[in-house]
């Protein structure tokens, strides 16, 4: 059994390390197992003596929450980094399996709550491809435009906080002005500013206004010369630069082997978007470019994120210009809520409101279904199996998170110490849907 706390050569440098945490340890072991190797004074030699190991996390605001890196030092360099994540303690997966479709709706946007909207829409679309649920075309042009509202709002946050990180508190402020615009438009759109659960199972919850729809065309107006400004300021400047330029280095071959996804992958020159290669919703009906980059360091990702940003706007833009008019739900009270006239002015609708609310949509016996959609950090997936009930039999989740974090240890080998919060910001993982 290896000491608790283990004094570093001669000095009072000590490490602390939890006897439950052996696997880490082992992990941590690059070059020697533990061993016994006697010294002529009857010791016995730990083959981490020259080195530290430390824990960053999970009670660190730069791990974007309870991420814990368990790392060796070799003085300021990162020798090797393990990941241990389950702080979260969620088990969501099985949570869905005992509730109703539509029920599980409130924990999508628990899940990454920085974008909750695409989670809300990459459940339904799973719901909807199982039962073989037809969607409307005004809510689906609706649900592609708020999509693209809750990218622009998640990679502002990443954006605020990574320079953050990296000493610039001026766009962290002038990042989080603009998420609040955004959050006015959820709020006139949902009702709610974080978790707005708008969503539907065959449709969306209500329609926009034309409060909302004037909401939204101010903030594309007027977004794009802002992004402009933070490029002028950002795309040159000598200290963001020299934070982010070679740092973090993966090639296309390793981000495709480690199962990454999102804007880590293309900033490492695979040219890869759910959005245009499986195309859901009315993405096939935009025009919209793929930022691509191929130096896969942490300033490629932040190229890369910065102008989707752009492209979203012209998505949206595109998405008012043909937003047809019609119904926003599936007329069937087996697959969709009714409205709220019908609820409150018709028994036959008070009765099919609760159904629906008890039992939910029924799909097939048997059948399953995976539906994944281009998140704002990658591919954001569920698969669901059915056994003829309103609960999911089986359901499992590929969160981008959880994937993207496959690569954090790679990238922080070799690294310097103080590039371990630009390194974990430029993947930018959320915990919520990582500890799935």
């Amino acid at each position: 059994m290896k000491p608790e706390l283990t004094q570093l050569g001669g000095d009072t440098t000590f490490r602390f390390w939890p006897r439950h945490n052996e696997a880490l340890y082992k992990r941590l072991e690059t070059k020697h197992s533990w061993v016994e190797k006697p010294h002529g004074d009857g010791q016995f030699q730990d083959p981490l003596e020259n080195d530290m190991v430390l824990n960053i996390g999970p009670q660190h605001p730069a791990t974007h929450g309870v991420l814990r890196c368990a790392v060796k030092l070799d003085g300021e360099i990162i020798e090797k980094c393990v990941l241990d994540v389950g702080y979260l303690h969620r088990g969501i997966e099985k949570l869905a399996e005992g509730k109703t479709y539509q029920e599980f709706m409130p924990y999508t946007d628990r899940m990454d709550y920085l974008a909750p909207y695409a989670t809300n829409v990459a459940w339904c679309l799973a719901v909807e491809k199982l039962a073989n649920i037809e969607v409307p075309e005004r809510a689906q042009w609706i649900r592609t435009m708020l999509m693209e509202l809750s990218r622009i709002s998640a990679h502002l946050l990443w954006l605020g906080v990574g320079l953050m990180d990296a000493g610039a508190v001026s766009v962290f402020l002038w990042a989080f002005q603009y998420r609040e615009d955004i959050y006015k438009i959820f709020d006139e759109v949902a009702g709610a500013r974080f978790t707005v659960s708008h969503s539907r199972i065959g449709g969306i919850a209500s329609d926009l206004s034309p409060a909302a729809i004037a909401l939204i065309r101010d903030f594309v107006d007027r977004f794009p010369d802002v992004v402009h400004g933070w490029q002028k300021l950002l795309n040159r400047n000598r200290i963001w630069i020299d934070r982010n330029v070679g740092i973090g280095v993966v090639s296309a071959d390793d981000v495709i082997g480690m199962g990454m996804t999102g804007p880590v992958l293309r900033g490492s020159g695979v040219e890869y978007d759910i959005r245009r290669f499986e195309p859901y919703l009315k993405y096939d009906e935009v025009d919209f470019i793929i930022p691509i980059r191929e130096d896969g360091d942490c300033l490629a990702r932040y190229f890369v994120r910065v102008e989707e940003m752009l492209e979203s706007v012209k998505i949206i833009k595109q998405c008012l210009d043909k937003l047809p008019e019609g119904p926003i739900r599936a007329d069937n009270a087996k697959q969709a809520y009714p409205s709220k006239d019908e609820v409150y002015y018709s028994m036959e609708g008070m009765i099919h409101d609760f159904m629906y609310t008890s039992e939910g949509v029924t799909p097939p016996k048997g059948v399953e279904a995976y539906h994944a959609i281009e998140a704002p950090k990658g591919e954001l997936g569920f698969y669901l199996q059915s056994d003829g009930t309103g609960n999911p039999w089986r359901c499992r989740m590929k969160s981008p998170s959880y994937s993207n974090l496959q690569g954090l240890e790679k990238m922080m080998e070799g690294a310097a110490m103080g590039d371990m919060v630009v390194l974990i910001g430029t993947v930018d993982p959320v915990m919520g849907e990582a500890d799935k």
